[in-house]
């Protein structure tokens, strides 16, 4: 396979925004995207919520929003990167709704949707399905030019360095895939390569996110000695459905709290207002541990959210998705309260980049949740994510495009550097201990890496996730390499690194709450 110019991989909102960009900007470019499964399954498509991006200027400024997102952040962003994300947002937003995404409008206007920590209204969205609107249309752009190549069904094994050649350039040239369909893992060579991979939320046992959130990115770029900052910066959507729903996690956005449900306890009383002034619309940190606290002080396994403010023409016109998503559970909303629990949601932190992306090794941009670029800080203010997703790709994808001008190895190097070293991929090769070692590494996350934490808790978390890593190592050294390995070999990393740095952190900011410094 002749070396591409750029390797995107994860089909997000990220990813396939860096990929239109850089092939309208330069169609003589070649660009290969691969997507883990079907390029539409990922974070982006159940982000319900929206893009905050300031529109209303009577009311908001981007000095507010600015100032709020860095409230959130508990004193850990960049306020240099907070500053150019929020100006940047119109621009971008401009762009995708000129590439064909829709977005619900009040008369001519956009309508603004209100959520925690936001002081005004300024959450652009599309009903409760603006990732699936989003992906929607990214993904139909992206499949109309011609010098991009889709691999679907491909998964990230490792990506190719100075460890896989002679040469020390401190360089990324490249990845080793699992290719489902071939039934191997093949070498893809490019000069620059893009990770977009997402989060890791399949760490724990309840996750908002997809399964296929596994942290391969995370994985590949740690085993590459790639920078890592943040990662105990996990953050806990305060309100996701109690039961799931066809074996997922469902998301009641933090929207329905904008238009004013409340949460209640098992005695039905508001319990928020008396932890913070901004009750239930407090940032997602202090919600997600006030419920947590009111389910163990009430030895319940839930709280309710009561939704019985909000008119049954507002829940089906603004909340269709969570309208229904109830009514085949037997909730019906407005009337009927909806059991709910904090989730794991969103990686605050993950692989430590620049203004414009790039990573500590040259040819390897990380955007996205796989990113940490300073924005989010310790605690991510709500639907700061997608406008995050949408500023650094426009920067990553320009930057690329110069980048391409400097002087990088021949395609002999590139020809040169080894196909895989192992026993291959097995499709139908099935480990029953990869499943068991999964489920047990989920629960010690979830038991003493999740909203609580001690300093005797991630010390025990250590020893037993160093103990499932000897035994993946194991299975790795012995077996073929299958999906499922793939992506424990990479789960139990990231938990190992997450909680070694849990250990280094002595205060309590944002979503990182130790009860030992309380």
């Amino acid at each position: 396979m002749k070396t591409k110019d750029i390797l995107v991989i994860g089909t997000g909102i990220s990813g396939l925004t860096f990929a239109i960009k850089v092939a309208e900007k330069n169609p003589t470019l070649s660009l290969t995207l691969i997507s883990k499964g079907d390029m539409n399954e990922g974070n982006t498509r159940y982000a319900q919520g929206g893009i905050a991006v300031v529109q209303d200027l009577k009311r908001d400024s981007t000095a507010k929003h600015i100032e709020d997102t860095l409230i959130a952040g508990d004193g850990g962003c960049d306020p240099k990167v907070v500053t150019f994300v929020v100006e940047e947002a119109n621009q971008r937003l401009t762009e995708l709704i000129n590439w064909g995404t829709s977005f619900d409008k009040k008369k001519e206007q956009l309508h603004l949707g209100k959520e925690g920590g936001h002081s005004e209204k300024r959450i652009v969205h599309y009903k409760d399905q603006t990732g699936k609107q989003i992906q929607d249309v990214l993904t139909e752009k992206v499949k109309s030019f011609p010098n991009i190549t889709i691999l679907e069904n491909h998964t990230l094994v490792d990506l190719i360095t100075d460890h896989h050649s002679p040469a020390e350039q401190n360089r990324c040239y490249g990845a080793y895939v699992i290719s489902q369909e071939r039934e191997e893992i093949i070498k893809i060579t490019a000069k620059i390569t893009v990770l977009s991979t997402g989060g890791a939320g399949s760490l724990y046992a309840h996750t908002t996110n997809p399964s296929v959130a596994t942290g391969d990115g995370l994985g590949a770029a740690y085993r590459a000695k790639v920078q890592m900052d943040r990662l105990p910066y996990v953050q806990f959507h305060p309100t996701a459905l109690k039961e799931k729903v066809n074996g997922n996690v469902f998301l009641i956005t933090e929207a329905v709290r904008g238009a004013g449900a409340k949460l209640l306890n098992e005695k039905f009383e508001r319990f928020m207002i008396k932890m913070d002034s901004r009750a239930e619309l407090a940032p997602r940190d202090i919600v997600a541990r006030g419920i947590q606290k009111e389910i163990q002080e009430q030895d319940a396994d839930h709280v309710w959210l009561d939704g019985s403010e909000i008119s049954e023409e507002k829940w089906k016109a603004h909340f269709p998705t969570i309208y229904k998503t109830c009514k085949s559970i037997g909730i019906n909303l407005p009337k009927d309260y909806i059991p709910v629990v904090p989730a794991a949601h969103y990686f605050c932190g993950g692989i430590k980049v620049n203004e414009h992306s790039e990573s500590q090794l040259k040819g390897l941009y990380a955007i996205g949740e796989c990113s940490a670029t300073g924005l989010h800080g310790a605690n991510r203010l709500a639907s700061n994510s997608l406008l995050e997703a949408l500023v650094f790709a426009h920067r990553a994808a320009m930057d690329c495009i110069k980048s391409l001008n400097e002087n990088l190895p021949d395609e002999d190097f590139y020809a040169a550097l080894p196909e895989w070293d192992g026993d291959g991929y097995s499709k139908n090769y099935t480990i029953e201990k990869v499943h068991n070692l999964r489920e047990q590494l989920q629960e010690i996350m979830t038991s003493y890496v999740g909203i609580f934490k001690t300093n005797e808790g991630l010390h025990k978390a250590e020893n037993k996730i160093n103990d499932i890593y000897l035994q993946v190592q194991q299975l790795y050294n012995q077996n073929k390499l299958t999906n499922g390995l793939s992506e424990l070999r990479n789960m139990v990393s990231i938990a190992y690194l997450l909680t070694k740095q849990a250990q280094d952190i002595t205060e309590n900011k944002g979503v990182f709450y130790n009860q030992n410094y309380a």
